[in-house]
């Protein structure tokens, strides 16, 4: 059993900037790739985007790309969303998910965070 806890969402202005963290508990001994999704109402849930087990890989939406960076903590066990220059459009519920491998990470997630809300007014 696998948990993932979402943290640092909230109300922000457009042109602010948060960070989200993600802490993931019951796979420590396993190697995963972990990211994030978004879901706004009324849409479909996108990838946003996701990282490499080392660290050493990423990949990101093109709808965020050169505004937000993902990364991990040394242990592994957390991943970190950094969102600068954030748009009204940019507001969902964010989720944190893991996969076995980032090359595999939009078509093959295994487990998912309850989700963050992220707000950006204008």
């Amino acid at each position: 059993q696998v948990q993932l806890v979402e943290s640092g969402g909230g109300l922000v202005q457009a042109g602010g900037s948060l960070r989200l963290s993600c802490a993931a508990s019951g796979r420590t001994f396993s190697r995963y790739a972990m990211g994030w999704f978004r879901q706004a109402p009324g849409k479909e849930r996108e990838f946003v985007a996701a990282i490499s087990w080392s660290g050493g890989s990423t990949d990101y939406a093109d709808s965020v790309k050169g505004r937000f960076t993902i990364s991990r903590s040394k242990d592994k066990n957390t991943s970190y969303l950094q969102m600068n220059s954030l748009k009204p459009e940019d507001t969902a519920v964010y989720y944190c998910a893991t996969a076995l491998r980032l090359g595999v990470f939009e078509k093959a997630t295994d487990y998912w965070g309850q989700g963050t809300q992220i707000t950006v007014s204008s």
